[in-house]
């Protein structure tokens, strides 16, 4: 059974940070290239970022860049997402995803001043 399983979310002032992990089991995690998806309430989901297979060659949406860093350790099946300088803006549930294939259930990123 494939399961990828998000956690490290939760509530932060404007400026803190967060560092959210995804664990994944069931398929080949070395692979697959990982991404990480976001939905804001009553938007459509937003690439985030993405990371190749062997953890090279990170890529970041505008939104992001400079502030959010993604890698992966392939030994523990496992892909971070670290956000900091978090803004009210990146309030969202955040997924992971293998190739945009295979999903976690998300988790809530709420940032509040």
């Amino acid at each position: 059974e494939v399961q990828l399983v998000e956690s490290g979310g939760g509530l932060v002032q404007p400026g803190g940070s967060l560092r959210l992990s995804c664990v994944t089991s069931g398929f080949t995690f070395g692979i697959y290239d990982m991404f990480w998806v976001r939905q804001a309430p009553g938007k459509g989901p937003e690439w985030v970022s993405r990371i190749n297979s062997n953890g090279g060659s990170p890529y970041y949406a505008e939104s992001v860049k400079g502030r959010f860093t993604t890698s992966r350790d392939n030994g523990k099946n496992t892909v971070y997402l670290q956000m900091n300088s978090l803004k009210p803006e990146d309030t969202a549930v955040y997924y992971c995803a293998a190739q945009l294939v295979y999903w976690g259930q998300g988790n809530q990123v709420r940032v509040y001043s």
